[in-house]
């Protein structure tokens, strides 16, 4: 009977849906409870991606029999993090433009108070903020795709680095000695 490898694209992607679930707990959590965007309670975001990266690569591990090299151990990190960023980069956008604009909108106010700073006219301000509110949503999903696979790479290599563990020749079961009694 043949054993089928195990996907990593199937592990990877149960583990983004997971992901990008609770990304959107923790959104409207924040929203919620009135965080302050520049807050550095944001970074909390980062914890269950890290952590369901390294659950995607130890699950296919553990399908393997415990045994993986570095390469196959982050594949699915990389895939992870690659569903993962382009299903959250989707709600990004979607969370931008139609579910919380007001979200949007109050970045934008930072945004102005940043250039009056620096000493920008109210004229480019204003041009700067109008083609921030066209642009914003579809910028912020890119953005958020694109960090994710970067930062999910970097991760994905550290998991792999942690994880592999190649057969030796002990792991490997001799074949000269018989184990079959009728033999």
């Amino acid at each position: 009977m043949e054993t089928l490898a195990p996907n990593p694209t199937k592990i990877a992607t149960k583990w983004a849906v997971i992901y990008v679930v609770v990304s959107i707990v923790i959104t409207y959590t924040f929203q919620l409870l009135n965080i302050d965007q520049n807050s550095a309670l944001k970074y909390i975001s980062y914890l269950p991606f890290i952590a369901f990266c390294f659950l995607a690569q130890k699950e296919y591990k553990d399908q393997l029999g415990g045994f993986v090299t570095f390469g196959k151990a982050f594949n699915p990190g990389f895939r992870y993090s690659l569903f993962g960023g382009l299903l959250l980069g989707v709600f990004i956008f979607i969370y931008l433009q139609y579910l919380s604009p007001e979200m949007l909108l109050k970045g934008m106010e930072e945004q102005r108070t940043q250039l009056e700073a620096k000493g920008m006219s109210d004229d480019q301000i204003d041009n700067a903020l109008a083609m921030g509110k066209k642009i914003g949503p579809m910028l912020g999903g890119i953005f958020t795709a694109i960090s994710s696979l970067i930062f999910g790479s970097i991760v994905s290599l550290i998991g792999a680095a942690i994880l592999k563990r190649e057969k030796t020749a002990f792991d490997i079961p001799d074949e000269t000695t018989s184990t079959d009694p009728t033999v």
